[in-house]
């Protein structure tokens, strides 16, 4: 089902589309992504989550104080957020991930070592053990990992599984994915949403 053809077509500035159409279908044979529709809804949140394919690590680089105020309840205004930005994008990790999804505090590092990664941006320490177990990979130990295409792929895969999304795709829920693939925040439900129906285009 996913080839570089279809890669291609979905996510043309994708500078890899042999390799993550390899690792990808390599997964999706053992996860209950297994129609047309799942996948069309799975591969829309990944394009999103990876900006079109091509980005497999979060990108903490904020430049406007304002939206890293905005997104992130641990930055405590807007001279904090210009604060951190000074420091760089590790710095604004550990402090936004500090304390959260099993993450230890900011001085931790835990929030630059399991900021999101990944075709599902993978996040916290917590989630790093727990995908980790479930696919027989040390993640934890071994977060960089979860950035190669092989393992953010069987990753991925188990990560929707346990969410159960594949019946919310079999409803055309998008938003109820997003919900549990982003959080509640649901940030870029549009884009989510525009980037599946393109999907059901290519898959059909």
């Amino acid at each position: 089902m996913i080839t570089t053809e279809t890669i291609r077509r979905l996510a043309p500035k994708s500078r890899m589309p042999d390799v993550h159409a390899r690792a990808l279908e390599a997964a999706r044979i053992h996860s209950s992504v297994d129609t047309p529709r799942r996948l069309c809804h799975f591969m829309g949140q990944v394009f999103v989550e990876t900006c079109g394919i091509a980005h497999m690590i979060e990108n903490m680089n904020y430049r406007n104080p304002a939206r890293l105020d905005a997104i992130f309840k641990a930055v405590r205004g807007i001279d904090d957020a210009k604060a951190l930005i000074a420091r760089g994008p590790e710095a604004i990790a550990n402090r936004v991930y500090a304390n959260r999804l099993g993450n230890g505090n900011e001085a931790s590092g835990d929030g630059w070592r399991f900021r999101g990664s990944g075709y599902k941006q993978l996040t916290g320490r917590l989630n790093y053990r727990d995908i980790g177990r479930m696919v027989g990979i040390d993640l934890e130990g071994n977060p960089e990992l979860a950035r190669e295409p092989e393992a953010a792929a069987r990753v991925a895969f188990a990560f929707w599984d346990t969410r159960g999304c594949s019946s919310l795709a079999d409803a055309g829920d998008a938003e109820t994915i997003t919900a549990r693939i982003n959080g509640p925040a649901k940030l870029g439900l549009a884009e989510r949403r525009q980037a599946t129906l393109r999907a059901m285009a290519i898959w059909r």
